[in-house]
């Protein structure tokens, strides 16, 4: 995990630079499909970066476009890259792979997060006591993938080029003892051991902050090292997720962003206060037994 890019960035980039070459030559999908006898919807899956393009299929469309030599070699050797197996390949089944091919090639993330610690924050047993939770219809063998490709993105964060990471995380994510006890108090040590890393920064959205810019619903963005690679917010919900690429959407969710922190405790005070919490939990403030009005 420690090459920075992945093939889902690179089928993003191809698509995107076929789009551009089209739209230079002044040539509709319609004409392209019919030229190469598939359809429209195929070629428009591939410049979207939704689906792979075999190397032919580019070389086909770059001399539809009349791109030729070494412009056209290189495009075809992104091609041949794009369809190699990420290493979360043999988990597709369990996972948003395009989140987690996306995530490999980050140079940074912004998350902001309401209900519980997001992945690459995740010690085993709360991952494994959330997807539990979450998802009651998991098998123990879906359970069990899906906690070794968490622990599995981690590296991510330690690796020799790592990732620069963001978080702010809602108070709630703290009070919720997912897993029981020990587990939830494991996982706040976590995070406050993780937030020494200098690439790692943590943010605490207290209670007494009232409503905010982050009502809507948790969000990661996505950034890339190559400016030809744009900003991805990622918005997870039960049915996978929803990414959102146009720039209106972007600088939207960039504004959101910046407020929450904004609002948020100030990084040292907020691990200044998971760990106290780790040691006086907000839920053994409330017993079960109290009445709820």
């Amino acid at each position: 995990m420690s090459e920075r890019r992945s093939p889902t960035i690179r089928r993003r980039r191809l698509g995107a630079e076929l789009r551009r070459q089209r739209e230079s030559a002044g040539i509709t999908i319609e004409t392209v499909a019919e030229q190469l006898e598939c359809s429209a919807s195929k070629i428009s899956r591939i410049e979207t970066g939704h689906t792979s393009a075999t190397p032919r299929d580019v070389r086909d469309m770059l001399r539809i476009y009349g791109v030729v030599g070494a412009e056209s070699d290189e495009l075809v050797q992104i091609a041949r890259e794009a369809r190699q197996k990420g290493w979360w390949h043999p988990y597709s089944t369990v996972l948003v792979g395009a989140y987690v091919g996306l995530e490999a090639a980050a140079s940074s993330i912004r998350a902001y997060e309401q209900q519980v610690v997001p992945g690459l924050l995740e010690t085993e047993e709360y991952a494994g006591a959330m997807i539990r939770a979450a998802r009651p219809d998991f098998t123990a063998d879906q359970v069990h993938q899906r906690v070794r490709v968490r622990l599995g993105r981690q590296s991510l964060l330690t690796q020799d080029d790592p990732v620069d990471l963001w978080v702010v995380l809602d108070e709630a994510v703290l009070s919720r003892p997912v897993g029981g006890d020990a587990v939830m108090r494991g996982q706040l040590k976590r995070l406050v051991e993780v937030a020494e890393l200098p690439n790692v920064t943590l943010q605490v959205l207290p209670f007494e902050v009232g409503a905010h810019a982050g009502m809507d619903g948790t969000f990661t963005i996505l950034s890339f090292p190559e400016p030809s690679d744009p900003d991805v917010v990622y918005a997870e919900n039960a049915t996978g997720g929803l990414f959102l690429e146009k720039s209106d959407e972007l600088q939207k969710y960039s504004f959101i962003f910046d407020h929450i922190r904004a609002a948020a405790i100030r990084p040292e005070e907020s691990i200044a206060h998971i760990a106290k919490l780790a040691e006086e939990p907000l839920w053994k403030w409330r017993p079960r037994s109290s009445p709820w009005t």
